[in-house]
């Protein structure tokens, strides 16, 4: 049995519109595979089994391609590395902190995706105080007076 060259883009373009509806950003890699054998067929009379091989390979090369570049840019955007949006903040001490006591702090707008963070200080600090982020240690952030 023989595909022909435009039952792979068909198959390829309905891959990248199913990418629409299951948003997983992995089904389009499979459809440009499908895309790429489809042209191939169309350039070079390939057997079914070396067109199979050929959308394997491309499918798992873009994969491949696309976890390589996404591992690299997730690296620098994490959230545990947000130093820098988060020093300087200025929030309102919400439970009193002490020297290895925790405390918490609300902000007036989110950080790194809440308003309410569990903080430690060097230094006493009664609730009500307005404090200003220093640093952040693990899942704490460590304010100090403002």
């Amino acid at each position: 049995m023989q595909i022909e060259w435009w039952y792979w883009v068909v198959g390829g373009l309905f891959l990248i519109l199913a990418e629409l509806l299951v948003p997983s950003f992995f089904i389009l890699w499979f459809g440009l595979g499908a895309l790429a054998v489809g042209l191939l067929a169309l350039a070079f009379d390939l057997s079914l089994p070396a067109q199979l091989a050929t959308w394997t390979l491309a499918s798992l090369a873009m994969v491949w391609l696309w976890f390589k570049v996404f591992k690299h840019s997730f690296h620098k955007t994490r959230i545990g590395t947000a130093d820098g949006e988060v020093m300087g903040e200025i929030g309102l001490l919400v439970s009193a902190v002490a020297p290895f006591e925790r405390g918490k702090v609300r902000f007036q707008r989110p950080l790194l995706g809440t308003d309410e963070w569990a903080c430690r200080a060097e230094s006493s600090i009664a609730a009500g105080e307005r404090v200003r982020v220093t640093g952040i240690e693990g899942s704490f952030l460590k304010v100090d007076k403002a």
